[in-house]
């Protein structure tokens, strides 16, 4: 199992986020809306090379912050997102995002840290975070906080379906056995060095998006280790 899951890491790569160029472990703020930022944008039903291209675009025009996103306005931010290739879902995520910025600056002066500790337990984090806006539904709270699982407590998100389907076919995910638990137990017992268990759920995920859903299994880098060809 070691070795499957060293393979998978080095062949899809690991947390989203530090492939962003975030830093998560030290819980600050800035870092934690960056998140939230390229969260929100992955969240849509779209790819995530373009998700990525267009949070760098953010990222250039230095507009990484909720203050910085009021200022720029609805006409900057859709050219923000045009130019990432954000062109089908531009118009009504410049909306949202103003909107979610609003409330984050109202509610909470900006810090979503704020936001974390007003909540009581896992549950009422996610729902306070979605309701800072319409934009903020279930996707884009499991994106978040799966990546903030070492970082705040409260972040217990269920494993998402593209975790679940890439489990499955690579042999881990047991009947009536909680996914979770059995995921964070085989990381236990399967650690690998300059990774932790975010990295591991990511690369499933990517796993199960690039390849277990499109069921490309012929050109899958991890053909060999799924039970579902043998």
């Amino acid at each position: 199992m070691k070795k499957t899951i060293k393979k998978l890491i080095n062949a899809r790569g690991g947390k989203f986020s530090t492939e962003l160029g975030i830093e998560l472990s030290n819980g600050g703020a800035q870092e934690i809306f960056k998140w939230f930022l390229a969260s929100k944008l992955f969240g849509a039903r779209i790819g995530t090379n373009i998700a990525i291209k267009t949070y760098k675009e953010f990222e250039k025009c230095g507009v990484l912050t909720p203050k910085k996103i009021l200022e720029t306005d609805w006409d900057g931010l859709v050219k923000i997102l045009d130019d990432g290739g954000y062109v089908r879902y531009d118009f009504s995520t410049a909306t949202k995002l103003l909107e979610i910025m609003k409330d984050l600056e109202k509610d909470y002066a900006g810090d979503l840290n704020k936001l974390y500790k007003k909540a009581k337990d896992e549950r009422e984090l996610e729902e306070l975070l979605k309701d800072l806006g319409k934009g903020i539904g279930d996707v884009t709270v499991n994106i978040f906080l799966r990546e903030l699982r070492l970082v705040w407590a409260k972040a217990k998100p269920e494993p998402s379906e593209l975790v679940i389907l890439a489990a499955k076919h690579l042999g881990i995910k047991k009947p009536k056995q909680p996914l979770l638990n059995t995921l964070e137990r085989i990381w236990s017992l399967n650690k690998i060095k300059g990774y932790d268990f975010c990295d591991f759920e990511a690369a499933l995920v990517r796993l199960g998006k690039d390849y277990c859903k499109k069921l490309k299994c012929t050109v899958c880098p991890m053909e060999n280790d799924c039970p579902c060809k043998r």
